[in-house]
């Protein structure tokens, strides 16, 4: 079995309030300890990176210890910055009487259902090629289940859309290289929205044109990259964090299916605050009681994947000290082990 540390990517994700973050949070360190140089980023709108380590951290990288640098993704900024450059190019290629109307279809459309998730994805992009030369591991504390699932199987979807605003110029007889390039099996049918697009696929074009085809094959070779790279599961590992109860139980496992049938790596499953075998009265042995039965569902549903188990902490890790302490928690449990 694959040392979980060995990747180059993984995702942590589950239901809201299970311990994503400190687990995220303490396999940084765990990652340190090995030797590695690693990013944390946090791409929850709803930040707890900061609370974790007890330091501000924000949209700029923040060095949190030797070889760990910490970065908080701020979605709103990432919508505004994405609608202002995608307003500019369009500006480009077009009649400036038109100038009033593109900006307002564009405010119109920082409010559209998946335009945030469509700005994080193209920053995390960015993130993961800039990070390739500077870092050994990214560690990404996700989102609640609903938007991280959106969120890693969108790269398919805005590639598909990509190759349909080329597709739009059809009329153009342009295009059909462009179109041959992006899916070279399929003619012009857009039914390989992840094939390569070759680097020439511009060649024998207006300077207008091409201009715009090339904007359009860069982000579609971009959201590529990312999904070849999400899907190898030598390069990245999805943990899921769940508690032992029935709905981060069932919500665990419906996100598990998807992301299976989507063909992205599972590298295991944490449960954590497992009561410890100490904690005594009548209403923890009652609580004990109903766990066993949720640790015996939890062990039959998700066998397929490593589990870890991580036991109930008398307080909420929170600063450096704790969460050093938390990753020999972690290291107990088998992470970091082959």
């Amino acid at each position: 079995m694959k040392n979980l540390l060995d990747r180059k990517i993984l995702l942590v994700g589950g239901k809201g309030g299970v311990g994503k973050t400190t687990v995220s949070s303490a396999l940084s360190i765990l990652a340190v300890r090995a030797g590695k140089r690693v990013l944390i980023v946090s791409t929850d709108p709803a930040h707890s990176l900061a609370d974790a380590f007890d330091t501000p951290i924000g949209d700029k990288k923040t060095a949190i210890k030797n070889n760990l640098d910490a970065l908080e993704i701020d979605p709103d900024h990432e919508v505004k910055a994405h609608i202002k450059r995608v307003t500019q190019q369009m500006k480009r290629f077009t009649n400036p009487d038109l100038f009033p109307e593109i900006e307002r279809q564009m405010r119109l459309s920082q409010q559209s259902p998946g335009a945030q998730e469509a700005a994080l994805l193209e920053r995390i992009c960015q993130i993961i090629d800039e990070a390739e030369q500077d870092y050994d591991l990214l560690i990404f504390d996700t989102a609640p289940t609903g938007h991280t699932l959106r969120l890693l199987t969108l790269p398919e979807a805005m590639a598909a859309w990509t190759q349909g605003m080329l597709r739009s110029q059809n009329r153009s007889e342009e295009f059909e290289g462009v179109l041959q390039h992006l899916a070279p099996k399929a003619g012009k049918d857009v039914s390989n929205p992840m094939s390569n697009p070759e680097q020439h696929a511009t060649d024998g074009m207006t300077d207008r044109t091409k201009a715009i085809s090339e904007q359009l094959l860069t982000r579609q070779r971009l959201f590529q990259r990312t999904r070849r790279l999400l899907q190898d599961a030598t390069y990245t590992g999805i943990l899921f964090v769940l508690t032992p109860e029935r709905l981060p139980i069932q919500e665990t496992d419906r996100a598990l299916k998807a992301l299976t049938q989507e063909k992205l790596p599972i590298a295991g499953v944490v449960i954590n605050r497992i009561l410890p075998e100490q904690a005594d009265g009548q209403f923890l042995a009652r609580r004990r009681k109903q766990e066993v039965s949720y640790l015996e569902d939890i062990g039959k549903r998700f066998n397929s994947w490593p589990n870890y188990r991580l036991s109930l902490l008398p307080e909420d890790p929170q600063g450096l000290s704790a969460l050093e302490q938390f990753a020999d928690h972690l290291s107990d449990a088998g992470f970091g082990k082959t």
